[in-house]
């Protein structure tokens, strides 16, 4: 499971690097140069290296409770799977590609990134009390922890799917400061790491 976090570790750093590059010409262009929509990009990629994660460390949990290195928890009994995929799954030669084929095919469609989207990912193959875990390791209340991520969550879809757009100022974005993104992507960081110590 050590690839999902190196995988979500990369992403975070490519989103970085967005920073970076906002910051460096930041400094070399004027004022009259809007450099925000960068910010924007770095919020999106960091919240998609987060959504990633979740997909990934699902999946290989999920691979885990059917190898039976993990215990299998009621969610995971549960997941559906097509009738073709079942026939599959009693030959140890093709088990295991034909079930992870099929959660990737499930989840394909899916985000999680909203908490409770990411608490039923993670029941899939742990039995965690996940916000409630997850807030006690990065030292915070689970309520504060989930409305922290649910606000994150919020803006980066007003980025990807208003193009973050004020309603109320025709024409007008919403405003956006580096330390605010810098802010949340240290959140979504510390998230997912939290996420990796209780759940691996």
């Amino acid at each position: 499971m050590q690839s999902a976090l190196d995988a979500f570790n990369s992403s975070l750093a490519r989103a970085r690097h967005m920073h970076g590059l906002h910051n460096s010409l930041n400094i070399a262009l004027t004022v009259a140069v809007d450099l925000t929509d960068i910010l924007r990009a770095e919020l999106v990629m960091a919240v998609s290296a987060l959504d990633h994660y979740v997909h990934e460390l699902t999946r290989l949990g999920m691979l885990e409770c059917w190898a039976g290195t993990r215990v299998k928890t009621e969610a995971f009994n549960r997941f559906p799977l097509p009738i073709a995929t079942t026939a599959l799954l009693t030959s140890p030669a093709t088990s295991m590609a034909a079930l992870d084929n099929a959660i990737r095919t499930k989840h394909n469609h899916l985000s999680f990134q909203q908490p409770e989207k990411i608490a039923d990912a993670i029941r899939l193959f742990s039995s965690s009390s996940l916000w409630d875990e997850v807030a006690a390791h990065i030292g915070s209340a689970p309520k504060t922890l989930k409305a922290t991520l649910a606000i994150i969550i919020d803006r980066r879809n007003k980025i990807a799917h208003e193009s973050d757009v004020d309603p109320s100022f025709p024409n007008q974005r919403w405003p956006i400061e580096p330390l605010m993104v810098e802010n949340m992507v240290n959140d979504i960081e510390k998230i997912g790491h939290a996420i990796h110590a209780i759940c691996v």
